[in-house]
């Protein structure tokens, strides 16, 4: 069981968080509104295991990320997107597929996107992948990866290697019916990954995906039910509820304002890593995590120009 009083003990490595999936262009609507009504769509770097490795090492993390992108211009386009932030670049594969693409309304609520794969899940666990897991204490992925194969291999592989070395093991269950193929059951899969991770931030919107409609307070059962460590669930403006089956708590948001909802769940889970190997406890990184978010819900984009995490900190009066 994970303690909101506890902190962290993490083996000595020369990287912090390694994060593995999808790595996207994101299309973003220029104007608030039905997709069909936009005049025009603004290109950024997407996919949240790259928002969360920038995001983490803006804050002064160490980070690194394994993706898979295309031999193409996008794909070039996302593997500069991470040299220009300072990112190493040794984790990217390059595939013989076409970058895959995110199309999205800007949106002040959950945005609903339209999807085109086909790069992302060609991951494959080569040499580079398997260093550096070797070198982290902290591993993260999402549902993209688990949805196809081959990264569903890469995944459990994963999976299994950082539990013999002792690595923390944080799942998005960001669970789409849309990213996965339609003769398969996600749901069941996605729930069969629960008990093999430590922590795991559904939103809402995830767990009625996953469990159909329900209080949040059931919803976190249910998880807690299948062998989570800690759930965070995530309310929107209604802040978040957080368990590990012993305590329950509520945490207000923190969001003053909100331009732009892509990424705000990156960017907690950015902060909350990077306050957790600060060795900050569970409940400190919790509320550095919701202050990440909060300073990300006011700009455009799911990658922003964060600050070094003790300035938000600070700015938030934590």
């Amino acid at each position: 069981m994970i303690h909101l009083e506890d902190k962290f003990t993490f083996k000595v490595a020369p990287n912090d968080l390694l994060t593995i999936g999808e790595f996207l262009v994101d299309m973003i609507s220029n104007e608030y509104g039905e997709e069909s009504q936009g005049d025009g769509y603004t290109r950024f770097p997407g996919g949240s295991p790259s928002n969360i490795a920038i995001n983490a090492s803006k804050l002064g993390i160490r980070s690194q990320m394994v993706s898979a992108v295309g031999k193409d211009g996008l794909g070039t386009y996302l593997t500069k997107h991470l040299e220009a932030a300072g990112m190493n670049t040794d984790g990217i594969q390059r595939v013989d597929a076409a970058t895959s693409l995110v199309v999205l309304t800007k949106s002040q609520a959950t945005p609903i996107p339209i999807i085109y794969r086909d790069a992302d899940f060609r991951l494959t666990y080569d040499a580079k992948l398997e260093q550096f897991l070797q070198q982290s204490k902290v591993v993260h992925f999402s549902c993209w990866p688990i949805s196809r194969e081959p990264s569903r291999r890469v995944i459990e592989r994963v999976m299994e290697e950082a539990k013999k070395m002792g690595l923390l093991i944080g799942f998005d269950p960001n669970y789409h019916r849309m990213i996965w193929e339609p003769d398969e059951d996600g749901v069941e899969y996605v729930k069969s990954i629960i008990p093999k991770v430590d922590i795991v931030k559904p939103s809402e919107d995830d767990a009625e995906r996953l469990f159909g409609k329900a209080n949040p307070f059931k919803q976190i059962d249910r998880f807690l039910y299948l062998g989570a460590g800690l759930v965070i669930m995530t309310l929107g403006e209604q802040g978040a509820i957080v368990s590990n089956g012993n305590e329950t708590i509520s945490f207000p948001t923190m969001a003053t304002e909100v331009v732009d909802t892509t990424g705000a769940g990156d960017a907690f889970w950015s902060g909350f890593y990077a306050a957790l190997l600060q060795d900050y406890t569970v409940r400190e990184a919790l509320k550095l995590g919701f202050a990440v978010s909060a300073y990300k819900l006011k700009r455009l984009g799911a990658v922003v120009d964060l600050p070094k995490l003790e300035s938000i900190k600070a700015q938030f009066g934590l």
